[in-house]
């Protein structure tokens, strides 16, 4: 997504990121679930094109690129961390995390993925 391209505008859906947090059970096992960190605004656009892409929606699951403004919340999201589609409620799972923008970095791209296990 090109940087002329993301205004408050372009930043449409609510997302919350969320990680996972290892908890005690009454047996003395250990639970993994998942805990909303925060909801920000966001913009999900679909990747298109290429091999790998094409591969994907055959396997069922669909890349996309998520767009965040920088602060100090989302800059402290990881791969480890999901993203989740608050209205919809649909789950993508980071892959990797690049500053965009400019040499201020005032955006953060996503490339994540939904219809995949965590």
């Amino acid at each position: 997504m090109p940087i002329s391209r993301t205004g408050a505008g372009s930043l449409d859906r609510r997302i919350a990121f969320d990680r996972r947090m290892e908890t005690s059970d009454e047996y003395g096992g250990v639970e993994a679930e998942w805990v909303e960190g925060f909801v920000v605004a966001a913009s999900v656009t679909p990747r298109l094109g290429g091999e790998t892409v094409m591969a994907a929606r055959l396997a069922g699951t669909a890349p996309v690129t998520i767009m965040v403004r920088r602060s100090v919340q989302t800059a402290a999201v990881t791969s480890a961390w999901r993203a989740r589609d608050v209205r919809s409620g649909e789950t993508y799972n980071i892959r990797s995390i690049a500053a965009v923008g400019g040499a201020r970095g005032r955006y953060i791209e996503m490339l994540a993925e939904s219809g995949v296990p965590a």
